[in-house]
Formats: C-alpha cells, structure tokens, sequence
C-alpha cells in the first residue's frame, strides 16, 4: 500500500527527520513537498529525531537545508535529555563537539571541567575522534568511577551525506560492554513519544502516523506506543525490508506496518 492510500485518516503525523526527511547534508527529493501536502490538508506535523540538540537548534538546521517551516512541533531526545540534566546537583561530564556543549550550557546544563563529576552527558563524536574505538581510553576509567552515562542520541549510526557515521548510542553501547551505566533518551523510548504528543495535543492513538525508517527506533518505538507505521527503507536500512521474527522478537504480538516505502516522495 503506498503513503498516498494510508496517510488520509490521520490527524497527526508522527515523522523521523534523518533517513526521511534528509541525509545531514541534503534534502531527500519529494519529502519538503510531502510536508507540504500535510500541512496544506491541516495535519499536525510532528517531526520527531534523535537529534542531542534543542528543537530551535534542528530547526535552524532544517531551515539551512531548505525546508520551510510547515512543522507544528519538534521532539527531540536533546530536549528531554536537556531536562534531567538540568536537575542534576553537579556539573556534568560531555564527549561531543562543541556546538552541542553549546546547546547544552545555552540550556542551563553545568559542564564540568576536568574530571570532577559523576555524571557525563554523550551528544556523539567530537569533530576530531571519528570511531568508537578513539573514546575507550576516555571512557574505561569512568567505568571504574561508576560515572553515569546520559546518552542524548540512542541511534547507533546515521547516513551523512552518504557515508555512515556514529552515534552516541554506539558510545554507549561501547560504554555499557565496558560495564557503565547509561540512561538512554529519544526513540524507542517512550519519553519522547509522550513529548510529542503533548505538542500535537494529545491525538488517541488511533489518529496518529508514525513515519520512520530506524527499525529499531523510529518504528519499534512507535509501534509499542500503539501508533501506526510507514517504514521508510531508502534510509539507514539500505533497502532492507522488515525481518519476519520482526514483531514476535519484540513483543508486538501480530503488528504489521500500514505500509512500506522508498521514500516521502
């Protein structure tokens, strides 16, 4: 069935930015004019990533990137990672570049300097350490320390631009082989969704779409929330289709996405 078919009967429209909406660098062709369908027919669009930044900070890169502003809300795992650490009662540890310590510190979350904190905020890779293997030597003896990681993007990887990249969450996942703890925010945990929702108003579960293209995130998360899918394979999954053992792997019971496409266009 394609996105045309099934996207009539939702008021609000749940969608993944990278691997859908674009690849870091460009747009994908169709999605913007998907977009704008939506908001010209007056769905709510949710735009819904992993993104360890703040929602004003994503959508001045969706700007930079072309697409107009026909978003009603943005949902981040930045925007609810942001919120715990706020609470913390020291400074916090951070691995990531520095206009992701920026968007933090802009947000009232107290770095540390040095080694003096027992929590560390991971956004991802720094601008010069481009594998996980670089972050072993930083991150063992915080295992040792018993630091808790806060991990702002639980992606494993991303398309920029064509060439695949780490996330935080393989720092984390690095981290966690290692025997450190980690609190993971974004998909598929269920905090985000909540986020989300409260943007669109708090649709049933029945109204909402949810469109992605991270199996393990975009539509594990959405479908153990209740919600409708469109599973994108033009992105992070190459073409991949969904594994049979899929639903019955993950406790979904018989679900089945409503549909599965390319791509927006």
């Amino acid at each position: 069935m394609s996105l045309d078919e099934v996207e009539r009967k939702y008021r609000v429209i749940l969608c993944d930015l990278w691997g859908c909406i674009h690849d870091g660098v460009h747009l994908y062709p169709g999605a913007a004019e998907r977009l704008q369908r939506w908001h010209a027919d007056g769905r709510t669009i949710i735009l819904i990533t992993n993104a360890p930044r703040t929602a004003d900070a994503v959508g001045r890169q969706l700007e930079r990137l072309g697409l107009p502003p026909v978003w009603d809300g943005i949902a981040t795992s930045g925007e609810a990672g942001i919120a715990c650490l706020r609470r913390t009662a020291r400074p916090v540890g951070f691995i990531g570049t520095a206009s992701d310590r920026a968007d933090l510190e802009g947000r009232g979350v107290a770095i540390a300097e040095g080694d003096d904190f027992d929590e560390l905020a991971c956004a991802g890779l720094d601008e010069t350490r481009r594998t996980v293997a670089d972050y072993e030597e930083e991150i063992r003896p915080l295992v040792a320390r018993r630091v808790l990681m806060h991990c702002l993007n639980p992606d494993k990887l991303v398309i920029r631009g064509g060439v695949a990249e780490p996330c935080a969450g393989a720092i984390a996942d690095s981290y966690v082989e290692l025997g450190g703890r980690v609190e993971y925010y974004g998909k598929p945990y269920p905090a985000i969704y909540r986020h989300a929702m409260e943007l669109g108003g708090n649709p049933p579960a029945s109204e909402v779409l949810a469109v992605g293209d991270g199996l393990n995130t975009d539509i594990l998360g959405a479908a153990r929330m209740g919600y409708d899918c469109v599973y994108v394979t033009g992105g992070i999954s190459g073409g991949e289709g969904i594994p049979a053992n899929f639903a019955v792997e993950n406790g979904l019971g018989g679900w089945q996405p409503v549909a599965v496409v390319d791509s927006l266009a």
